[in-house]
């Protein structure tokens, strides 16, 4: 008897040490973090955390973290925590950051302070996209796992409403295989929001133009056989004579970012899901075109498109025939004579670099300025650079929201709201909703369609990179790549940007 019991005993301890065996194959190896928004309690991507001897790693577009450092694992690690526009306290010792015991299969959670008034929501485009979170096995909004399309980075977005889906359009792309990508633009379609897309606030499930012959892969949408890179921009969508609505832009294919070799405009053939050449403009034409964001209009019973670059300073009436025609595009220009700016054919636009050279000599003055934009909480002037210009219905007002140029941060990187009357302003009071410091986020575009509270919540995106900044440390798997944000626009902080 006794020896039987103990047998059943022996067999009960390795059934027991088996078990034990299995559990910790299937204990996950990472020790998790996550960053959360101390008002919100979502996650918040791109929050570095370093170790004291310089392991930094970045929350993905949950806000997690996965720890796994041979030798730092079931110890005490302290994390310091930075991220432009969140803090956390700083100690007595004036170090930011948290202490956990990092335990494989545990996790802990930092909550951060956001300082700025637009909200970070997650990275767009890009590899590991929720890299962290597949490793901690946790749920992610998006079916696209690890990669989407192949593709590592995109830059400057234009997005437009088209046949009842969402059209993406970026520019230069980033792939694996070298260090030269795709330099002919790609494009994507997502579903709207209420009609099986996600709420914005969780993510964009991006259906990318792909390769015939290879599906994994992004393709070149604006593909031509002369050499150079190819730009589109002033995404819209137009009838034609037959009333059937065409996606146009208008392209420029260039040698470098100062030389350009041709430029006119392409239409997307769905049967090829590609843009093609549509209209050649003359070389020496340089505003008769759509350029930057462009808005639709209704002005006095006529509907034109407006172009946001960064100001709504060129116009042409909404139709197909007067797009292809540089003599129907106007410009909104300064007349000493008369002492008004006007709409005009003949004559380049009047940009605000030109307005202020005028306010310096004295030939207009502030009152009659449109472009003279300030910082209301600190009275400088803010020079934009790029920006997007839309109706809102929550304010009843045309909201702008762009990025500046020499700002103090940074170069490109300063992200600001403003709002007016008219879609071609006057513009002059802006708060700085987002900051980027020693990085570039810029060509920063609304997405209207993501509206929500009859406008109140306004969703915006921008490219984030090293690109014009002087920084040498780009972000892994961030830089190059798109980054939405979200603004609520009843925040009491925007409240001296408001106009009558």
């Amino acid at each position: 008897m006794k020896r039987t019991h103990g047998l059943v005993v022996a067999l009960f301890g390795l059934i027991l040490l088996a078990c034990s065996a299995r559990a910790q194959e299937n204990e996950n190896p990472y020790f998790g973090i996550r960053v959360v928004d101390g008002e919100t309690k979502r996650g918040v991507p791109l929050v570095t955390l370093t170790t004291t001897n310089g392991i930094a790693l970045v929350t993905d577009s949950n806000g997690w973290v996965a720890f796994s450092e041979p030798g730092l694992m079931d110890t005490t690690v302290w994390f310091a925590v930075s991220s432009p526009g969140y803090e956390v306290a700083k100690d007595g010792f004036g170090y930011a950051g948290a202490r956990f015991t990092t335990t494989p299969g545990k996790t802990g959670e930092i909550s951060v302070r956001r300082t700025q008034i637009a909200e970070r929501l997650y990275r767009i485009t890009g590899q590991g996209i929720y890299r962290d979170s597949l490793l901690l096995e946790q749920p992610i909004p998006t079916v696209e796992g690890a990669i989407n399309a192949g593709v590592l980075g995109q830059d400057s977005v234009q997005m437009v409403p088209y046949r009842e889906r969402l059209f993406w359009l970026w520019g230069d792309t980033t792939l694996a295989k070298y260090p030269l990508g795709i330099f002919q633009v790609t494009a994507a379609w997502s579903d709207l929001p209420e009609k099986g897309g996600l709420d914005p606030a969780q993510g964009v499930r991006l259906h990318y133009l792909t390769e015939p012959e290879n599906p994994s892969l992004v393709r070149k949408a604006a593909p031509v056989s002369e050499p150079g890179v190819v730009w589109l921009f002033g995404l819209l969508t137009v009838p034609d004579e037959a009333g059937n609505i065409r996606l146009i832009a208008h392209y420029s294919r260039r040698q470098s970012l100062a030389e350009e070799l041709e430029h006119g405009l392409m239409v997307f053939n769905d049967e090829r899901q590609v843009f093609e050449r549509f209209v050649v403009f003359d070389i020496k034409e340089k505003w008769r075109f759509p350029q930057g964001d462009a808005v639709r209009v209704t002005e006095e019973g006529k509907d034109w498109f407006y172009f946001a670059n960064p100001f709504c300073y060129t116009r042409v009436p909404a139709t197909l025939n007067a797009l292809k025609d540089p003599k129907a595009y106007q410009a909104l220009r300064w007349n000493q004579e008369v002492g008004e700016y006007q709409w005009q054919t003949d004559l380049p636009p009047t940009e605000q670099k030109d307005e202020k050279e005028l306010r310096q000599k004295n030939m207009i003055s502030l009152k009659q300025a449109r472009y003279a934009l300030h910082d209301v909480y600190h009275e400088s002037e803010v020079e934009m650079h790029s920006a997007s210009v839309f109706w809102n219905d929550y304010r009843k007002k045309w909201i702008l929201v762009g990025h500046q140029i020499y700002g103090k941060a940074s170069f490109l990187g300063e992200v600001w709201y403003a709002e007016a009357n008219n879609p071609a302003g006057p513009w002059s009071k802006a708060v700085q909703i987002a900051t980027h410091p020693n990085y570039s986020f810029y060509n920063v575009r609304q997405h209207p369609f993501f509206d929500q509270k009859g406008g109140q919540v306004i969703y915006f995106e921008g490219t984030y990179t090293t690109l014009f900044s002087g920084n040498t440390s780009p972000t892994p798997r961030y830089d190059y790549n798109q980054i939405m944000y979200r603004l609520d626009l009843a925040d009491p902080r925007l409240k001296p940007a408001l106009v009558p």
